[in-house]
């Protein structure tokens, strides 16, 4: 794994200054750790819950419940949608968040884990299982129930919590498995992303439809002539948005689809780019500030557009929109009973069990089976106890699980009983795969290498 960015002592958080070094400087090393994103919004969650069941609680509806239109001439945004802020956050700063995760999803298939079909078959069985059985645990609880349309609910992971929970035993668990679990994330977005579109879809309208589509096609024939002008695609994906909000269809899917047609191969090789270092270098004084321009173009284009825009926006998506959306989101009353009702709700246990022991049981298995079959490799070291904890931490839900919740109900009894299931089930899941995994890392023994002939017994010692 490549290390972090250096620091230049030209900025201010390169610098010698006290504010710099005690807290610029830390806060940054917080932000590279892995585990960062999920502190954010565990942080997030516990302000929403604490902000929910204060005596100021109706401030925190009111909020978010604040509405507002958008018109432009003769054209209404949202005509025929209800905006609030709660909106705003669900339905235009999460695409920057399906955004990354298309860009994520388009790196695996062209340079990353899923590109090698052998290494990406065992996730994506894994993954296959963690859909399939959760939402058949939650129709098992809701069945006959007007809840029964919440199957969704349970078959999301959620990367950042995941992550940041395998992330806590450092070098102990073979990178390979963080690889696997990361793997199996990303197909389970795929899967979440094909039922948002498919299933939880309004009544579509066919204009906005086509329109979306010929923007893509746009898009597609810009990048074909290779037209990287930046602003021109931000105007483009913003209509894209637009008439994908306006068609029925989730506007979500228009970051999707962003980040999947985003070029994930550079137009330079880094050999490429190292000669063009060497030519600055050549040219010594005769150096011109056009010439530093010509050549940085051609160092910058030996990275991809889409990791170039990952790297840009993964730190937005996880340390500001994923936290204002848990905000939003995850605040439930758990007052006047609701916990009671929770309790006693197959909404509730539906949810808690599809992501608790249909994950577990989905995940795992499949696992075992792919593990047997012969287009699969598995992570080395992979034990049943590894299998179970990876797949009880797959169990964490929460941000794709809460997302999907405001989609399936509009019952506000049934969406305060899954958000309850979801935040209890994540927890569980959490913990539970932290200590397998732990029992995992605590059984495995360190076997040294033997010794070649050659080497002496006492010096080796």
């Amino acid at each position: 794994m490549a290390g972090p960015t250096p620091i230049s002592e030209i900025t201010f958080i390169g610098s010698d200054t006290s504010l710099a070094t005690r807290v610029g400087r830390p806060f940054r090393r917080f932000l590279e750790v892995e585990a960062a994103g999920g502190v954010l919004l565990l942080v997030a969650t516990a302000v929403a819950l604490v902000w929910a069941n204060s005596p100021w609680s109706d401030s925190y509806a009111d909020l978010w419940h604040t509405e507002f239109e958008l018109v432009v001439g003769n054209f209404h945004l949202g005509e025929n949608h209800h905006l609030n802020l709660e909106v705003l956050v669900n339905d235009a700063l999460m695409v920057v968040f399906f955004f990354v995760v298309g860009l994520e999803i388009k790196r695996e298939l062209v340079t990353g884990q899923l590109k090698d079909p052998r290494a990406a078959a065992l996730p994506a069985m894994a993954a296959l299982g963690g859909m399939v059985v959760p939402a058949l645990v939650f129709v098992a609880f809701t069945s006959g129930t007007d809840a029964s349309g919440g199957w969704g609910i349970p078959m999301a992971t959620d990367i950042a919590f995941a992550v940041g929970v395998v992330s806590l035993l450092g070098n102990r668990i073979n990178r390979s498995m963080k690889v696997f679990l990361l793997s199996l994330a990303i197909v389970d977005d795929i899967g979440a992303i094909l039922v948002i579109a498919l299933f939880y879809t309004d009544t579509l309208s066919l204009g906005w439809l086509l329109t979306a589509g010929i923007i893509v096609m746009i898009i597609l024939a810009l990048k074909h002539l290779r037209v990287w002008y930046i602003p021109l695609y931000i105007f483009l994906g913003v209509a894209l948005w637009l008439a994908t909000f306006e068609s029925g269809v989730h506007a979500t899917i228009a970051g999707v689809v962003l980040g999947v047609i985003t070029p994930a191969k550079p137009l330079q090789t880094k050999q490429q780019a190292t000669q063009w270092v060497q030519w600055m270098r050549e040219k010594g004084d005769d150096l011109f500030g056009v010439d530093i321009h010509y050549a940085a173009f051609h160092m910058r284009e030996s990275t991809s557009v889409a990791e170039r825009l990952e790297t840009a926006l993964h730190p937005i998506s996880s340390f500001f929109i994923i936290p204002i959306f848990a905000l939003a989101n995850a605040g439930v009353g758990l007052g006047g009973g609701v916990l009671g009702d929770a309790a006693g709700s197959r909404v509730t246990w539906g949810v808690g069990a599809g992501l608790v022991v249909g994950k577990v049981v989905g995940v795992s298995l499949f696992t075992a089976i792919g593990q047997r079959l012969p287009f699969t490799t598995s992570p080395p070291g992979m034990t049943p106890t590894h299998r179970l904890g990876l797949a009880a931490v797959s169990g964490i839900g929460f941000t794709v699980s809460l997302f999907i919740t405001g989609l399936a109900f509009d019952d506000e009894s049934f969406i305060a009983e899954s958000k309850i299931g979801i935040l209890f089930a994540s927890l569980v899941a959490g913990v539970l795969g932290l200590v397998l995994l732990m029992r995992a890392c605590k059984r495995e023994v360190f076997v040294s290498p033997p010794l070649t002939p050659d080497v002496d017994v006492e010096t080796a010692s």
